[in-house]
């Protein structure tokens, strides 16, 4: 890997009656030329810095722009409280609006199931998605997201989930990484404190563990969903293509739910990591670059040999 470069820097957007904070690549709309604009959307508990050595990567190629959902990383916690994935996907929606459209859309875990939403009830906001272990409906038994939905149970999960919380913001960050990564011991010292001081920001803001544990409802919600606007069936009806990226050690997301999604997402391309956890944008960033890379190169000459693609898209 690279030398780990600084966070990108980021400012607030008005989004209605949000407030996001947009983290971009450090090049304005004049410089962009025919760079596709991207949208980065961050997993459970993340936030925009999960992009930062992705979208160093990935600059040259296109212009990026990572979101802080409400209540994540420096975004204030939306008025209503919401915080459901319909929710998270408005207020992607919403900032996608605000600029030039459609946009390549990336999303990691929960921010892959925001996008898929998003996709699904704006398709006109998105030209092609790239979904990087992607927390779909999977009702198989798994440990670490049954640990997860036990902070939801009433009384005891609270408890426990506070508990957590208490240790110290170290103790937190290497849990964090003991279970989003295949080799934990590989990230660079410079990102570990990073991290733990992104830890600590967060324990300033009263609403981040409500953000969070809301969140992991608003996602659970999904899993139970039936209908039109299940997931799984939104994903079918997709019109945009679709880079699907699965990790093998990824303790969260089964990769043999790789095989469902290549069968579901109508227009795809299948890529399964070996020796790689559930954040490889961040445990392998050039490798990710390289796939989203070769997969936007031909969703675009897609484009330009389809007449009026642009408009299906």
């Amino acid at each position: 890997m690279s030398e780990p470069i600084p966070w990108w820097p980021g400012e607030f957007c008005e989004i209605g009656d949000r407030r996001i904070f947009v983290r971009a690549d450090g090049t304005g709309p004049a410089s962009r030329g025919p760079r596709r604009r991207t949208v980065y959307v961050h997993g459970l508990g993340g936030a925009s810095i999960n992009w930062t050595d992705l979208m160093g990567e990935l600059s040259p190629d296109v212009a990026g722009e990572a979101l802080d959902l409400p209540g994540f990383g420096h975004s204030p916690p939306p008025p209503d409280l919401d915080y459901s994935v319909d929710a998270h996907a408005a207020a992607v929606a919403g900032l996608i609006r605000s600029g030039e459209h459609p946009v390549h859309l990336v999303g990691n875990s929960l921010g892959a199931a925001v996008a898929v939403r998003t996709a699904a009830d704006f398709p006109e906001l998105v030209h092609s998605l790239s979904l990087i272990s992607p927390a779909l409906p999977d009702l198989r038994p798994r440990l670490v997201p049954y640990q997860m939905t036990g902070a939801l149970v009433p009384v005891i999960g609270p408890a426990v989930y506070t508990r957590i919380q208490n240790q110290p913001p170290e103790a937190r960050v290497r849990r964090t990484l003991d279970a989003t990564y295949h080799d934990p011991s590989a990230v660079p010292a410079h990102r570990i404190m990073e991290a733990t001081e992104a830890e600590r920001e967060r324990d300033r803001c009263d609403y981040a563990h409500t953000a969070v544990l809301e969140s992991l409802r608003g996602l659970v919600a999904e899993y139970l969903r039936r209908g039109p606007r299940s997931l799984w069936r939104q994903a079918a009806g997709l019109r945009c293509p679709s880079l699907l990226i699965y990790a093998g050690a990824d303790k969260f997301v089964n990769p043999r739910t790789a095989r469902r999604a290549a069968r579901t997402f109508p227009r795809n391309r299948l890529v399964l990591l070996p020796e790689t956890g559930h954040v490889p944008m961040m445990e392998r960033p050039e490798r990710v670059a390289r796939e989203v890379r070769r997969f936007l190169h031909e969703a675009e000459a897609a484009g330009r040999r389809t007449p009026g693609i642009e408009a299906e898209l």
